[in-house]
């Protein structure tokens, strides 16, 4: 498959489809039917779900008992099935069926010129509005069956699952509108026998408030079941004697809303989006307690049966990809979410610092300031910890360790955010004792030679952990780590005596990407009074440096490791969900080859903003492979505690990672070698 093409990272094309019914006039129903089929064809869909009786109609009431228009259904379907027969979709499509003297509400699942089976309405609904009893037969029972359909006896009943077998993990389960308001859906069992997409064909007529109860619904129905849910509810051409009809359809995966269409549609219309199994599988391995449900409910589960058939997608096309990808995974660019999170993460570090402080009698806080966003976001940290403790900021004990390369810019700035918050500051100067250091070991830079190598740097990162840790010693205080979770995703730390040891570290869930929202969020929510905001703005705009090598520019850690933006991207997809290279790449490329393209985090910076290439993405990732899995787990396996904070996960040898310190990283790099540039660009 080409490296373009959706199908080879895991994903399958879905579309929720709505539009205008005709009453009792299968024939020109199925047309419709067929005019969507053909449009999701051309764009690649793999499954497309219609609404609940789309041939007859929903709302006909005791029409559903007329011979005639049961004939015209099965003739109807017949016309789908032949007119499937050069088509990409499996079609879903709701259809009243005669057997053993009921009618059955189903869903027909038709692919290329056959019925792969039907599956009945489980709890036709008998209560306010609904009298749907009167004319259909429960399905809740009719398992193991089959029924006759175009001269063929095929599958028939609630324990179906539709299995391609040429693209892994797309196994579908349909349930029919009522079926997803009771307290154990179909699809909860169908998902828990190893169903990914979760489909319901809908009537569901529309009355205030109905259509956020059916998404909190499908919401929960996907988190629920680690699954995607596809939901295609009747819109106009139902009747409207006593009830009315909006048309929603919705695509929900894993709990997180996909797509949907624009309600009360005047025509035909179709909600599309690309679902990830490649996620959903590595969720359903990462969750034991999904298999342990399994196990519970073995007597309902183990005995679905599967059918399988060969989607054959397009194997070279290139389709785009339908679905929002962030730039930021662990930055939301929604305003009200990515307030939401920095408001939870940043009183999840506070909370963390406050109850250590507590349980430990209440020590003194002594960090190192630098000028930078770490060591600025741990400082306010600190800062509310105390206030929450009803302690005096006095308590935290700040000190700028300048060295060789520290500029007046950023000591300035930390003198002034420590004056503002109150804190006791202290300016300790590392230079002569890193000479002297230097000059012992018997390094050139002691002899006037302009080496800067690393251990000229790590002479310096180790000392102001060194004297931090000795200043607590002397002064009843515990070291205050500052490193955040990308720098220990890359082993952009020193160890041991160095920055990557603390007593407690705030920042070690907390990836570089977001630290900076955190700040803007705490000046804009008005933690501090605004001469600190002020000052904390201005440390906005300092560029990211470890300050340790002289010389006329900043040295900058971004022009050495790489963007932040780009590893932390990995890092997300990595840890959360186990994300071959290739695909990382491909995900990485459709959100960053194009800065105009999709939103960007409020207050992100114009300036800052940009683009990359497959080759830069590339580049950047092999980096960070070779870092994260062959060189830098030895660091994070003697990581001291802090709190986790994303949902994307922490790299603690205690909480969501725990890997070998002598790992390699063949096995990703062998990967990578998928991702040729010059035939991508070709």
């Amino acid at each position: 498959m080409s490296f373009w093409s959706i199908y080879q990272h895991g994903f399958a094309r879905v579309a929720a489809c709505t539009g205008h019914t005709v009453i009792a006039d299968p024939p020109a129903n199925a047309e419709a039917v067929l005019r969507h089929a053909r449009r999701c064809a051309e764009e690649g869909v793999a499954v497309a779900v219609f609404p609940e009786l789309c041939l007859s109609g929903y709302a006909i009431d005791d029409l559903l008992l007329q011979d005639a228009m049961l004939d015209d259904v099965e003739a109807a379907l017949a016309t789908i099935v032949a007119a499937s027969a050069d088509l990409l979709p499996v079609l879903v499509v709701g259809a009243p069926l005669r057997h053993r003297d009921v009618i059955y509400n189903c869903a027909v699942i038709v692919h290329r010129g056959r019925i792969l089976g039907a599956v009945p309405k489980s709890y036709p609904p008998n209560y306010r509005e609904f009298y749907e009893r009167r004319q259909i037969a429960g399905g809740d029972s009719e398992r193991g069956g089959t029924i006759r359909l175009g001269g063929a006896d095929v599958p028939f009943g609630v324990d179906l699952l539709f299995t391609a077998a040429d693209v892994p993990g797309l196994v579908l389960h349909a349930e029919i509108c009522e079926d997803m308001w009771v307290p154990v859906p179909p699809s909860a069992e169908a998902a828990l026998a190893g169903a990914t997409v979760l489909v319901n064909l809908s009537g569901s007529p529309i009355t205030v408030g109905r259509a956020e109860d059916r998404k909190l619904l499908c919401r929960s129905a996907s988190s629920r079941c680690l699954a995607a849910y596809v939901y295609a509810a009747a819109g106009l051409g139902e009747s409207t004697t006593d009830l009315s009809w909006d048309g929603q359809t919705l695509i929900y995966e894993n709990g997180v809303l996909l797509a949907e269409t624009e309600r009360f549609p005047l025509g035909e219309q179709y909600a599309v989006a690309d679902v990830d199994l490649d996620l959903l599988r590595q969720e359903r391995q990462r969750m034991g307690t999904f298999a342990e449900n399994r196990r519970t409910h073995a007597a309902r589960t183990a005995d679905f049966r599967t059918v399988s058939f060969a989607l054959a997608p397009p194997a070279t096309a290139d389709l785009g990809l339908r679905r929002r990808v962030e730039r930021f995974p662990f930055v939301p660019a929604d305003a009200e979410r990515l307030a939401l999170d920095c408001y939870e993460a940043y009183n999840i570090q506070v909370a963390g610092l406050q109850q250590r402080l507590a349980s430990i009698g209440g020590p003194k806080v002594v960090i190192g300031v630098s000028g930078g966003l770490d060591s600025t976001h741990a400082l306010i940290v600190a800062a509310r910890a105390m206030d929450r403790s009803g302690r005096p900021r006095s308590d935290i004990l700040a000190f700028t360790l300048p060295g060789f390369a520290t500029s007046d810019h950023t000591k300035d700035n930390a003198h002034r955010l420590m004056r503002a918050l109150g804190v006791t500051a202290a300016e300790l100067d590392i230079t002569p004792t890193a000479r002297l250091m230097l000059k012992e070991i018997g390094h050139p830079f002691a002899s006037g030679e302009p080496v800067y190598d690393v251990t000229f740097e790590n002479v310096q990162a180790g000392l102001r952990t060194d004297y931090l840790f000795r200043l607590a010693n002397q002064r009843g205080g515990i070291v205050l780590g500052t490193g955040d979770l990308s720098e220990l995703a890359l082993g952009w730390s020193t160890y041991g005596v160095g920055d990557q040891m603390s007593h407690y570290n705030v920042n070690s869930g907390v990836p570089k990407t977001l630290i900076q929202h955190l700040i803007r969020w705490v000046i804009s929510s008005g933690q501090f009074d605004e001469e600190t905001g002020k000052i904390l703005a201005a440390i906005l705009d300092t560029e990211i440096s470890p300050e340790l090598v002289p010389g006329e520019e900043m040295q900058s850690t971004e022009s050495k490791i790489g963007p932040y933006a780009l590893h932390d991207f990995t890092l997300f997809h990595v840890l959360r969900y186990g994300f071959r290279p290739s695909k990382i790449a491909f995900l990485a490329w459709h959100a960053w080859h194009d800065e105009e393209a999709g939103a960007w985090p409020p207050g992100f910076p114009e300036a800052d903003r940009g683009a990359y290439d497959l080759a830069q993405i590339r580049h950047w990732l092999e980096v960070f492979i070779r870092r994260f899995f062959a060189f830098s787990q030895f660091k994070r396996s003697a990581m001291p505690n802090g709190p986790k904070v994303s949902a994307g996960g922490s790299l603690s040898p205690r909480g969501d990672w725990r890997a070998p310190s002598d790992g390699t990283a063949h096995a990703w790099l062998r990967d990578l070698e998928r991702v040729n540039v010059k035939e991508a660009e070709a």
